[in-house]
């Protein structure tokens, strides 16, 4: 089992920036493909973005150019920059491991969850 834990939410105006951390524990990071996932109320949770254990890095189209994925094998480590952030990224953002470490975009593909960190954006 893996243990995750997200950090870096926060209350940010429109165009702002965050960067979000998830510490992993449990498990060897590095066999680890890591995700980043993101639900508001009512919704299915949403991917955001992936990076497989050999580093390859997928994005949803919502967000391409705006955030960048980042893993810390030394540190255990996944970061998600986010910038020129709009109201519509408003959401808890939860950090997910897949333990094959390949390539998935849909939530059913991951196993282990953190427990979300809530980002808001907003004047």
């Amino acid at each position: 089992q893996v243990q995750l834990v997200e950090s870096g939410g926060g209350l940010v105006q429109p165009g702002g920036s965050l960067r979000l951390s998830c510490a992993a524990s449990g498990r060897t990071f590095g066999s680890l493909a890591m995700g980043w996932f993101r639900q508001t109320p009512g919704k299915e949770r949403e991917f955001v973005a992936t990076i497989t254990w050999s580093g390859n890095i997928y994005y949803a189209d919502s967000v391409k150019g705006r955030f960048t994925i980042s893993r810390d094998n030394a540190k255990n480590t996944v970061y998600l920059q986010m910038n020129s952030l709009k109201p519509e990224d408003t959401a808890v953002y939860y950090c997910a491991a897949r333990h094959s470490g390949g390539y998935a975009k849909g939530w059913y593909d991951y196993d282990s969850w953190g427990q979300g960190t809530q980002v808001t954006v907003s004047s």
